[in-house]
């Protein structure tokens, strides 16, 4: 059998129009700009609003668009869709479905949801590799969508300074014969000890939204700080020396390192653990917040925009997420 490399051929990516500050949240909740980002590296975050169509697959949209432009395809090339949202559109069909029909594809390509929370883009990438690399598939759109102030508690000041909204795509398709692009190696896992960490418990087919639920403000997320901080900071150091050492590259063979952007303390904790320059390090969390599995994709996109990233560059990604997900990808731009 004939294996093909796998190449990010194109990106994108959408941000809502509304920015919600620390100082707008201390209006509020008893916080401040400053207590904030010393404890997060978060200055502000986007906020969607339905009204202007920035539902998961709305946004999806927009991202895919500018994706499938800079891989110099047409939507109808698009030959598999894999999506992430923690939170999709609706319960079914899955918003990969939706997408498809508000990106007018006709071509009738399958079309996939994926949970994994804030790992969800980093988990689809290898799937989407194993089957370009057999030619099961050709062009693949991969996108993380997520919209987490639909259930994002805005009067808990423990979690509601955390997140945004925003969605990254990309589109990976075969490297031609004479490129060296390739996803050198990549690590998947899932400690599920961990998952009471970090929960929304309500609105699934065991607790369902009841008035009860509501009355008792249960329909938001709760999340243990100090255990996630703990767990990322060291899952994502290992996973990133693991795919590393798989691909056979020193830490100075990394061009970039992309993390979840979820909180700027956890990203230098990373960074330092193995010994990778600030300077080489993808921030945007500042900006955006924690995006979810959308934060990734996003920090890929303006760093391509931006010029800082460029065709040969040995790229490094990782993230963590509720469960808990986690995952790193090292690959060759």
């Amino acid at each position: 059998m004939k294996l093909f490399n796998t190449k990010i051929l194109g990106t994108g990516s959408y941000l809502p129009d509304r920015i919600v500050t620390n100082d707008d949240l201390s209006k509020r909740i008893d916080t401040s700009h400053q207590w904030i980002v010393e404890r997060t590296g978060i200055h502000q975050r986007r906020v969607a609003d339905l009204s202007k169509g920035e539902s998961p697959s709305g946004m999806a949209k927009e991202a895919a668009l500018k994706a499938i432009e800079a891989a110099n395809l047409t939507v109808n090339d698009i030959d598999m869709i894999l999506l992430s949202a923690t939170m999709p559109d609706q319960a079914m069909p899955n918003t990969a479905a939706v997408l498809q029909e508000k990106l007018g594809i006709t071509n009738n390509c399958p079309t996939l949801d994926v949970n994994a929370a804030c790992s969800g883009w980093i988990y689809l990438v290898p799937m989407a590799d194993a089957m370009i690399k057999t030619g099961l598939y050709k062009n693949i759109l991969v996108i993380g969508s997520e919209m987490l102030s639909s259930f994002n508690n805005w009067d808990d000041r423990n979690t509601c300074i955390l997140f945004g909204d925003a969605c990254g795509a990309a589109v990976l398709g075969r490297a031609g014969e004479k490129e060296d692009s390739r996803i050198y190696s990549s690590v998947l896992t899932c400690d599920s000890t961990k998952k009471d960490h970090l929960t929304l418990m309500a609105g699934g087919a065991c607790k369902r939204t009841t008035h009860e639920i509501l009355n008792n403000n249960e329909q938001w997320m709760t999340m243990n700080g100090q255990q996630i901080f703990k767990a990322a900071v060291t899952t994502m150091a290992a996973h990133a020396e693991k795919v590393a050492k798989e691909a056979e590259l020193a830490m100075e063979d990394i061009d970039w390192f992309i993390p979840h952007q979820a909180n700027l303390r956890i990203i230098e904790a990373v960074g330092t653990r193995f010994n990778i320059p600030h300077e080489k390090v993808i921030i945007n969390v500042d900006k955006y917040a924690n995006t979810s599995s959308a934060s990734v994709p996003v920090a890929l996109d303006e760093a391509i925009r931006s010029g800082k990233i460029k065709r040969g560059d040995n790229l490094l990604m990782a993230a963590f997420g509720a469960g808990l997900t986690a995952g790193a990808i090292c690959l060759k731009y």
